[in-house]
């Protein structure tokens, strides 16, 4: 049932309540196979580099420009 589905989750690190990294986690805890791209402010050689160790699949640098997001989703996407 593809249309059910959810093909992609874009994750901020920043969020009020859970913050990204434990969003992250609870997501592929729930779905070891989901295709997580995480946007932060952080570098990915920084702060952002622990949701990339933790599992997500793409990473894109805010602020991003849409060609920026939307070439990160296809290579995510197309790469299975």
């Amino acid at each position: 049932m593809r249309g059910n589905c959810i093909s992609l989750i874009i994750l901020d690190l920043i969020m009020p309540v859970m913050d990204g990294r434990q969003c992250l986690a609870e997501v592929l805890r729930i779905n070891p196979n989901a295709k997580v791209v995480v946007a932060s402010g952080y570098s990915e050689a920084g702060s952002a580099g622990g949701a990339m160790a933790g599992g997500a699949k793409g990473f894109v640098q805010k602020p991003y420009n849409m060609r920026q997001l939307l070439t990160t989703i296809r290579e995510i996407l197309d790469a299975d």
